[in-house]
């Protein structure tokens, strides 16, 4: 083969090996991405759409548990938030820094207190312990404290009770552990100290003490209630009875200072619903007018008798439905006291800011 022909050959046999070489490289790199493009891009979407979707529906039932225990936790929530509001209208969150217990008027005579008395339904002694409301003691600083529901017997006070400093203890409780019951602390040693009002029926509840001092009776009381539906409202009336003898027969010695839970709103004033009211327990006609009586014998209800024009003072508050907060309360408390005291009185405050139980204390200042 001449040179020139050979030469052209061996060139063409180049061009078509290079060639060759380009062919057999270009499918491997361009089969290369595409068969796992078939291999993982495609199957890659249904793969991913299948553990998507069974992702979603674990996603979705997890949605689903999760928000059932949040719904319960909401209303526990609620009704925890709706107990706390109670708490913090009835229970442990006092700001005792922020209220005034001192008094600053006179009495009709131009004297200043000497006595402070303070009266106290505190719906069973032991959570009001447990509440850390015996603190109201060290702040209001009362010569004569009265308690009434104290809901236990004198073997059971809590041990903050029994190691109080300073004050002298009577206790009257029901023969029915955790129902009824009063008591009475003073700093000042009575001349005798009684229980009940002399009516066997009614004393087994523990209803009433009286403490004899010098020139004065001290009786703390804690009234029947009438009941749901009235069923103890002759029992009551009873009481009311009874009551006002036991009462006279004091009276007729020395001057008397009742105070306590009454167990009534005398007067439309003194409820903040009267109209929804007038049959039931604390309000009815029977009620109201035992009240009425009482008071026609002799005595004053100090409060009334010193602000008497004054609404939206109440003692109680139900713990249903925010009731305290919404202020929507019964005055139900008293200080009720002889005739002949009413020019030594001062002042007597109805403590609504000292929380703690579903009544709030009230004080009499009085010089005698």
């Amino acid at each position: 083969m001449p040179p020139k022909r050979k030469a052209a050959a061996a060139k063409l046999l180049k061009r078509k090996t290079k060639k060759s070489q380009k062919e057999q490289e270009e499918p491997d790199t361009t089969e290369k991405p595409k068969k796992p493009t078939k291999k993982t891009v495609i199957p890659k979407e249904i793969s991913d759409q299948e553990p998507k979707a069974r992702g979603r529906q674990k996603v979705n039932k997890e949605e689903i548990s999760d928000e059932e225990p949040k719904s319960k936790g909401r209303k526990k929530v609620n009704k925890d938030e709706k107990e706390e509001k109670v708490g913090r209208s009835n229970s442990t969150v006092t700001q005792w820094n922020k209220i005034n217990f001192s008094c600053t008027k006179k009495n009709s005579k131009g004297e200043k207190s000497n006595l402070k008395i303070s009266c106290w339904n505190v719906g069973g002694i032991k959570s009001w312990v447990k509440k850390g409301c015996q603190e109201y003691l060290k702040y209001e600083d009362p010569d004569i404290f009265c308690l009434q529901e104290t809901k236990c017997s004198e073997e059971k006070l809590p041990e903050e009770i029994k190691d109080l400093n300073g004050y002298h203890q009577y206790w009257c409780a029901s023969k029915r552990e955790g129902y009824a019951g009063v008591g009475l602390l003073t700093k000042i040693e009575p001349l005798n100290v009684s229980y009940g009002i002399n009516t066997p029926d009614q004393d087994e509840d523990g209803r009433c003490i009286t403490a004899e001092f010098d020139d004065y009776y001290i009786v703390c009381a804690y009234v029947p209630n009438a009941g749901r539906k009235l069923v103890t409202l002759p029992k009551r009336l009873e009481w009311n009875t009874a009551f006002k003898d036991y009462i006279k027969s004091l009276d007729d010695k020395k001057p008397v200072i009742i105070c306590g839970d009454m167990n009534v709103a005398h007067n439309e004033i003194d409820l903040a619903r009267p109209a929804n009211n007038t049959k039931n327990a604390g309000f009815t006609k029977e009620e109201r007018e035992g009240m009425t009586d009482f008071l026609e014998d002799g005595y004053i209800d100090t409060f009334r008798k010193l602000y008497p024009d004054k609404t939206d003072v109440y003692t109680f508050w139900t713990y249903m439905a925010n009731a305290r907060s919404k202020n929507i309360g019964w005055r139900l408390d008293y200080f009720v006291i002889s005739e002949r005291l009413m020019d030594n009185v001062c002042d007597n405050i109805v403590r609504t800011e000292v929380l703690g139980s579903d009544h709030c204390p009230l004080t009499l200042f009085i010089n005698i």
